[in-house]
């Protein structure tokens, strides 16, 4: 008997378009068993597939199972007449629950089907192997698959989040992180070594207000379809992304062919720390200018063009020398003023322009430490109950935060009483300010009357954010 080998060519159009992944692989093998009639036809209509086979018929985990069932439920809404496009990501996808709309069908494997459930809207089934799915869709007894229940996220462990009630002293860095929190506002904070920069860099994700539905689609639909991959238990859980400084330009903002998302587009809506800033290549640094500015970043190569959100905020530390010591009481710094100088100057003017509060840290004295059990601070639970109120003031005064106001808004919100419009253009005057860091006092100044419920900054607001720009005044 003669063997014959058929020969089967599959084409994915359009070829001018990257295809990443094996997630196609579960969607190629089931139109093959379809068209060679091996499994009904029909069964295919009215449902999405995708999935990584092995070569022993097991599908495989894969990228992005979140975000594509986003996409699917707003196809879903799309088809039906719903302009998904229109409004938020979450009334779209809710519409996918309502009595018009048939509620779409995604099959993915089983081990990335839980996070993808947590999207509203689509029944999402998971399949282990091949075989097994092949089974369900051709109605054979006993091997039905049963949509993957939604996680039950109050038994998985939760992530400890650090509490600001375990800092010691810094009533002033405290202060200035509060008022971060409640603005949006990026932040510097230069001190020696030991005063606590990095401590209070991890607590501000404490502070900030919990994520609207939209805001929760949007970060995990990207941290899923990025190679950092999203676990359910990050679910509503604002990014907290803390990079090397080893880390290079397309780690930072995004890179490679075709375009890939970077540390501040996975940090979108959440946190990007930048400890040791000074240690990072200059060149590297230059590149978060307009991203920080924008809130959004453009990736262009020769074949394409990528558009990232990265509306996160930023928070940096570093010492005020190579040493860390400069300014010490004790004299234990050792750096020239050149040296000092050539390390400054790592940072450039116009970024240092785009960091809204840049505050000095001082060290710790002993008597500060050997108080620790009788200066208990303020628990992050109590401040973020300020904070949200003076975040929920801007959203229904503006519709986003201050620090996202522009420049003809901030005539309009921010504008301070008298005697503290006086106070601000002395202050611009005497330190030389740009447009921008005018600016950005009062929108800092703003934020400070918020929290207050202040209908107007007065001079005494004004003071407070003149005084968290002059970090670098005595360095």
């Amino acid at each position: 008997m003669e063997n014959t080998t058929e020969i089967l060519t599959v084409n994915l159009a359009p070829a001018d378009l990257p295809k990443e992944s094996g997630r196609f692989d579960l969607p190629i093998a089931l139109g093959i068993l379809a068209a060679s009639g091996q499994i009904p036809a029909e069964s295919l209509l009215h449902r999405e597939f995708a999935g990584e086979l092995s070569l022993t018929g097991a599908l495989r985990p894969m990228r992005g199972a979140f975000a594509m069932a986003c996409g699917t439920a707003r196809s879903a809404v799309a088809q039906g007449g719903g302009a998904a496009q229109s409004v938020g990501i979450a009334s779209a996808l809710a519409a996918c629950e309502s009595p018009a709309h048939s509620t779409p069908q995604l099959y993915l494997p089983a081990a990335s089907a839980a996070e993808a459930a947590l999207v509203p809207g689509v029944d999402v089934y998971g399949a282990a192997d091949l075989p097994s799915l092949c089974a369900h869709l051709a109605g054979a007894p006993d091997a039905r698959l049963y949509p993957i229940a939604v996680p039950d996220l109050a038994e998985s462990p939760a992530a400890v989040v650090p509490d600001m009630g375990d800092v010691i002293g810094q009533r002033g860095a405290r202060r200035a992180l509060e008022v971060a929190a409640a603005g949006g506002h990026h932040v510097l904070l230069v001190g020696p070594p030991g005063a606590g920069k990095s401590m209070l860099a991890a607590r501000l994700p404490g502070l900030l207000p919990p994520m609207t539905d939209d805001e929760a689609l949007a970060s995990a639909a990207l941290l899923s379809a990025s190679r950092a991959g999203f676990m359910p238990s990050q679910w509503r859980r604002r990014p907290f992304r803390a990079p090397h400084h080893s880390s290079s330009a397309a780690a930072l903002v995004g890179g490679r062919n075709p375009p890939q998302p970077g540390e501040i587009t996975l940090a979108h809506l959440g946190v990007l720390f930048l400890d040791e800033l000074p240690e990072f290549d200059r060149q590297v640094l230059e590149t978060l200018r307009e991203p920080l500015e924008a809130g959004r970043i453009t990736i262009s190569r020769a074949a394409l063009q990528a558009d990232f959100p990265a509306a996160c905020q930023l928070i940096a530390a570093m010492n005020p020398c190579p040493c860390g010591w400069r300014g010490d009481p004790n004299g234990r710094c050792r750096c020239t003023p050149e040296i000092a100088a050539r390390y400054l100057r790592k940072l450039s003017g116009p970024l240092l322009d785009r960091i809204d509060i840049q505050l000095e840290i001082p060290a710790l004295t002993p008597a500060e430490l050997s108080a620790r059990s009788t200066a208990a601070g303020e628990t992050s639970a109590a401040i973020a109950a300020r904070v949200s109120r003076a975040r929920e003031r801007q959203l229904s005064r503006q519709g986003k935060t201050n620090r996202e106001l522009g420049g003809r808004e901030v005539d309009e919100v921010c504008r301070p009483d008298s005697a503290g419009e006086a106070l601000l253009r002395e202050a611009g005057e005497r330190f030389g300010w740009s447009a921008r860091a005018y600016y950005r006092v009062l929108k800092v100044a703003r934020t400070i009357a918020d929290l207050t419920g202040a209908p107007m900054p007065s001079a005494a607001q004004i003071g407070e954010a003149i005084q968290y720009r002059r970090a670098f005044g005595s360095l």
